[in-house]
């Protein structure tokens, strides 16, 4: 931090500035806040150590005024300068105001959830801007008590929920208004665009990083996966990305959830048939896994993105 003080001492070694020097802080002394000051300790303080503090009091003065128009060149912006004794001189400290903690608050709030590909309207969300209508009141009811069973004990499992509807019921929303509540409470989610993230993973073959990718998703501790089955998987992305991410959340009895436009009957369907070969069986272990982790609740509603 810049010593203010130093450009006083500048001035004194230059001729004709000491009666500068004399006004400028006859009228910085008379500034309401220094004069409280040392109104408050002048059983502590005597002339000399308040001549010695004159540099700090001199940018006290100079911060506060920068302060209180919200002047850029601050020396600590979002911080409020106060006068301080530190032992028997005038000190000054630089203390957080209630915009810049509330500030840090939200980034810390927002830096609990992790995101790929999710659009900035979900990863505002909040409950309390979600439409409660009749055909969506179960799946709100669900969510809230997910909250706040997982709150009560987020050691346990507790199952996911996989969202159903057509498009633009509030599915993606109202996971991510959740996702949003949890942070809120101190819980970290990831929320993925499924489509987007096996076209990630299939990218990240070429540099080696697949099972760095798959790591981060398949280990959140709340996981959020979005539009699944919005496109052709091959067997290999089924199996080795999809399956493995289920198959390692089922066996840590970790939270999932999942928005589709399809049902669970439908997605079985979609999941049995990749380019190659029609895979019944497969499809029916991958279900096994997401019905284990989840309870399917149909979403119903008019189409909210054309409203």
């Amino acid at each position: 931090m810049e010593d203010v003080g130093k450009n006083i001492d500048k001035m004194l070694n230059r001729r004709n500035y000491r009666s500068r020097y004399s006004e400028m802080m006859e009228s910085v002394m008379k500034d309401p806040d220094v004069t409280a000051f040392l109104e408050e300790h002048k059983d502590k303080l005597t002339q000399e150590d308040i001549e010695k503090s004159y540099a700090k009091i001199y940018e006290f003065v100079q911060e506060k005024r920068k302060f209180e128009v919200n002047d850029p060149t601050m020396i600590a912006p979002g911080y409020e300068p106060q006068l301080t004794l530190n032992f028997h001189f005038v000190d000054v400290t630089y203390v957080p105001t209630q915009a810049l903690l509330e500030r840090k608050k939200q980034e810390e709030i927002k830096s609990r959830i992790n995101t790929i590909d999710i659009p900035k309207d979900i990863r505002n969300a909040t409950m309390k801007s979600f439409d409660k209508t009749v055909e969506r009141e179960e799946a709100l009811f669900e969510t809230m008590r997910f909250i706040r069973f997982y709150e009560e004990n987020p050691r346990t499992f507790h199952k996911g929920l996989y969202l159903a509807g057509d498009f633009g019921v509030g599915k993606t929303y109202l996971l991510g208004a959740m996702a949003n509540e949890l942070a809120k409470r101190g819980y970290s989610s990831t929320l993925v665009h499924f489509p987007t993230f096996t076209s990630q993973i299939k990218s990240a073959i070429a540099d080696n990083t697949v099972n760095e990718k798959l790591d981060a998703v398949k280990k959140a501790p709340i996981l959020i996966l979005d539009d699944v089955g919005a496109d052709a998987m091959t067997s290999w992305t089924r199996d080795e990305v999809f399956g493995v991410i289920l198959q390692y959340r089922m066996q840590e009895q970790l939270p999932t959830f999942f928005t589709s436009n399809l049902t669970m009957d439908g997605l079985e369907k979609h999941l049995s048939i990749t380019k190659n070969a029609d895979e019944p069986l497969k499809a029916k272990r991958i279900m096994e896994r997401i019905r284990y982790l989840t309870k399917e609740i149909i979403m119903l509603g008019e189409n909210r993105r054309n409203g």
